[in-house]
């Protein structure tokens, strides 16, 4: 599981806003490491406010190309 920034308070605004192109790089804090090709889960909001949406997403260098659900 990983983050983005900036915190999206929901799944439908980050979905929108790499709909319209805008670059997010994939950060995990802690020792695991973030997916840098593939599929990763992005989990909102930060930590340690409580997770309230999930979104699978593809990723390309380290950067969100996809939300696939």
């Amino acid at each position: 599981m990983s983050y983005v920034d900036p915190d999206y308070e929901t799944k439908k605004e980050f979905k929108a806003a790499v709909a319209t192109g805008a670059k997010h790089r994939t950060y995990s804090p802690g020792p695991f490491g973030t997916t840098q090709n593939g599929s990763d889960c992005i989990e909102g909001s930060h930590y340690p406010k409580p997770h309230s949406w999930y979104a699978a997403v593809e990723v390309r260098g380290g950067i969100v190309v996809k939300v696939k659900s």
